[in-house]
């Protein structure tokens, strides 16, 4: 349903819902990850352009979402219909249920991170994704460092391991995972995965009261570790080891408990 509006010069103009809702709110003090977020999930509603994953991704990319052709190639080559449960609406930009109090995050927060790590997802560079959850983000690094990198998912409950592994024998990472350059595994996320260390980029999906120290430890030099920090509210903090082993960080933005990176 459009609306009908009286313009600047006092012409009638016909706009959609979404438009004014835009117009009124751009330059509202909102960070910007959220601020995406917000107008997605009211374009999509409005204007239901997102029935497939390219629809999605592209949303992304015109409302600034996602910046780097590197993580649009990447996030249109990952359906989220083959990691979202069955039946649920897999390309609107929301957060969705997965079972065991997790969730998989909204398409905007997977963007996000995929562009603070852009820089440390080479190919042939390593990745950790620590609480893995439904795979997605996993198999994201996965198809941006290749098949000369390395791409590790650790997960605490093992039910959510096996549909992570079965979620990505039906997508385009699934060759990496055969070839072992993808892999998954039950393990305390705080413990980090030692066998592919040091890595590039650490993302953490759950959020922590502090930073645990095994995954700093296990950070290479020059790279960079993504992780929500706090108790009832959380900074979602980028971690940079410098050259001297000494570490830099700054918050790309608050959330609030519950929020999850799964």
């Amino acid at each position: 349903m459009q609306i009908a509006t009286i313009g600047r010069w006092g012409v009638s103009a016909r706009v959609w819902p979404w438009q004014i809702f835009r117009r009124r709110f751009s330059r509202a003090a909102t960070p910007p990850y959220l601020k995406a977020g917000l107008f997605n999930r009211f374009e999509l509603f409005w204007r239901g352009r997102a029935n497939d994953n390219i629809a999605l991704v592209e949303l992304l990319q015109e409302n600034g979402t996602i910046k780097s052709d590197r993580i649009a190639h990447a996030m249109k080559q990952l359906d989220r219909g083959l990691f979202a449960p069955q039946g649920e609406i897999a390309y609107v930009d929301i957060p969705l249920p997965i079972g065991y109090n997790a969730t998989i995050s909204a398409p905007h927060m997977h963007a996000a991170c995929l562009e603070l790590l852009e820089n440390h997802l080479e190919p042939g560079m390593h990745a950790l994704d620590v609480g893995s959850g439904t795979g997605y983000l996993t198999a994201a690094f996965a198809l941006m460092v290749g098949e000369q990198g390395y791409a590790v998912g650790v997960e605490h409950i093992p039910e959510l391991v096996q549909q992570s592994i079965e979620n990505v024998k039906r997508s385009k990472a699934a060759p990496l995972l055969e070839s072992g350059h993808l892999s998954l595994h039950v393990a305390d996320g705080r413990q980090g995965w030692p066998e592919q260390a040091p890595y590039d980029a650490i993302h953490v999906g759950a959020a922590a009261s502090s930073v645990p120290q095994a995954l700093v430890d296990q950070l290479k030099t020059g790279g960079r570790l993504v992780i929500p920090v706090g108790d009832i509210y959380q900074d979602l903090l980028v971690i940079d080891k410098q050259p001297d082993g000494s570490l830099q960080s700054h918050s790309a933005t608050s959330v609030r408990s519950g929020t999850s990176y799964i």
